[in-house]
């Protein structure tokens, strides 16, 4: 057991809160840079954010982070992140030269999550929330570096690469989570049932309008680990 655990109930608190402020007060410092020295590819910045913050969730599950402070803090950032959307206190995160409501959306998802599945379920929000965040980021990152057969879909382009790394960042997180939720004693779906969840999802990801597949893609998924887990389990 780790020695945090053996720690008083407010002290463990205390080490998890810390931790994922530093997390994000790091990641928030390694956008900006990524900004400043590849300006020409500010999506870079904004995907680095969206992959990172999902490590948020294994951190808390962790920490074991309570609920009491869990949801109103994913709460706050959401908030803060509609601030930001509308006055780019933080250019890094929104500033990609298109109208998008993702970054929004993806802390309302989390804050979905929490509220659903928190704590008594961590590896459902895990699984919503890293689908999305190395997922969608993978794809964001490669569709358009690697060229590649592309299609549109209500104005969003899609390719064939984005596609795949979509399905494969999807599926290795899930493996991940399978793991760690095993480890844990804690409920998991078959590998049929990851299965499901990443085609699942691969097809959420390609109805991107205006960036709501942030929201979308990772509530179904996390609904998905948890009504397939007794399966699995």
């Amino acid at each position: 057991m780790p020695f945090w655990q053996q720690l008083p109930f407010w002290q463990q608190q205390l080490i998890g809160i810390a931790a994922v402020a530093l997390w994000l007060v790091l990641l928030a410092i390694a956008a900006s840079a990524v900004r400043r020295h590849w300006n020409g590819q500010r999506e870079w910045s904004r995907k680095l954010v969206h992959i990172g913050t999902g490590a948020v969730v294994p951190l808390a599950w962790l920490c074991s982070i309570d609920r009491r402070i869990a949801i109103p803090a994913a709460g706050l950032i959401t908030l803060l992140a509609a601030l930001n959307h509308r006055m780019r206190v933080i250019p890094a995160i929104e500033d990609v030269g298109r109208h998008s409501y993702g970054t929004i959306a993806y802390g309302a998802s989390i804050t979905g999550l929490l509220l659903l599945y928190w704590p008594a379920q961590p590896a459902a929000v895990a699984a919503g929330v890293l689908v999305m965040a190395l997922g969608d980021g993978l794809a964001g990152l490669l569709g358009p570096l690697v060229p590649s057969a592309s299609w549109s879909i209500w104005g969003q382009r899609k390719s064939v690469v984005g596609t795949g790394a979509m399905a494969g960042g999807s599926l290795a997180m899930l493996l991940l989570v399978r793991q760690l939720a095993s480890a844990g004693g804690h409920p998991h779906p078959s590998l049929a049932g990851l299965l499901t969840i990443t085609a699942i999802a691969v097809l959420l990801e390609q109805v991107a309008v205006a960036g709501f597949d942030n929201f979308s893609v990772p509530v179904v998924s996390g609904w998905l680990w948890h009504s397939l887990s007794s399966a699995g389990h």
